[in-house]
């Protein structure tokens, strides 16, 4: 069973971590400010302003504040400063019976990707692809506000995924399945395959973004993840943006998508606004979800929060 966590409500506590790479104080300061003028309150974990590198502390360290969040009672929600690198790391340390029992609220993009999937395969937690501290922002769309607040605040089901208007969802292989929705960031998946924490796609409808790659080197992850058998275990594929990927050898993303994605022969949707490009669709990961790649639409079957 996939526990869905309490829902958010203003007035309620966020905990915020730095599960990866540190970022600079004075970002920190200035969003949480922002989340306490719009009615929350909030705790900071003990290593949030931590620089070790490129790490916010030790992975232990990292870890403990997770899980300090997990064990708060007063936190509804857990959410992390930024990606970066490094969040694998803490995967070790993490204790899941702990999380399971004490279902939250956790949403992110990037690296955050991997805790996201772990949580639903480890501990049978439904999370969010979604915001993180860094884009609480007067600049931030409102798109990506109602998004967010719209999946870890509501209950309403069915109801589509969309995204924002004018940008419109692309169906490329014909097909119509239902599943539970995995995925996230390519690179950060890259880094737990042949792990106890690699991806699980059987019978799951996978989505993939990235940024900041050039073309080949997307090529050479998305290969890998063939070779790794997860394209073949799933039972549909959802391409998002490549956010600032450059074209390679003559080749852009969308070449890749013809020539490497099409031949798949898995249903096939593209064009999601999701992780790292502007408009930031907000995904539930381990939620069912209907893709029908005819009629161009992604539903979602189910609440993504409790009572």
């Amino acid at each position: 069973m996939v526990l869905k966590p309490p829902n958010l409500q203003q007035g309620d506590t966020i905990g915020i971590v730095t599960l990866g790479s540190p970022l600079e104080a004075n970002v920190i300061n200035t969003r949480i400010n922002m989340l306490n003028n719009m009615g929350f309150d909030v705790v900071v974990g003990d290593h949030v302003y931590s620089q070790n590198g490129f790490l916010a502390g030790t992975d232990q360290e990292r870890a403990l504040d997770l899980m300090n969040m997990f064990q708060n009672e007063q936190v509804k929600l857990i959410l992390p400063t930024r990606g970066g690198v490094g969040v694998a790391g803490i995967l070790p340390y993490l204790d899941y019976n702990i999380i399971r029992q004490n279902p939250k609220i956790v949403t992110g993009y990037s690296d955050i990707t991997i805790l996201l999937n772990v949580l639903f395969q480890y501990a049978d937690l439904m999370t969010f692809h979604s915001l993180m501290l860094i884009n609480f922002t007067s600049e931030t769309p409102a798109y990506n506000y109602n998004q967010f607040f719209s999946i870890t605040s509501t209950f309403s089901a069915p109801r589509l995924i969309v995204n924002p208007p004018g940008i419109p969802l692309v169906g490329r292989i014909p097909g119509n399945v239902t599943g539970r929705i995995v995925g996230g960031n390519l690179t950060s998946f890259i880094g737990t395959l042949g792990t106890d924490f690699e991806i699980d796609t059987r019978g799951k409808i996978l989505f993939l973004e990235e940024t900041h790659e050039p073309v080949n080197t997307v090529y050479r992850y998305m290969n890998h993840l063939k070779m790794a058998g997860k394209f073949q275990d799933c039972i549909g594929i959802i391409m998002g943006e490549c956010t600032g990927c450059p074209v390679a050898y003559g080749k852009s993303y969308e070449d890749l998508i013809n020539e490497f994605v099409v031949p798949l022969g898995k249903p096939l949707m593209t064009n999601l606004t999701t992780g790292h490009g502007t408009y930031k669709t907000a995904i539930p990961i381990g939620a069912l979800v209907n893709m029908n790649t005819i009629n161009q639409t992604l539903t979602l079957l189910e609440p993504t929060v409790s009572l």
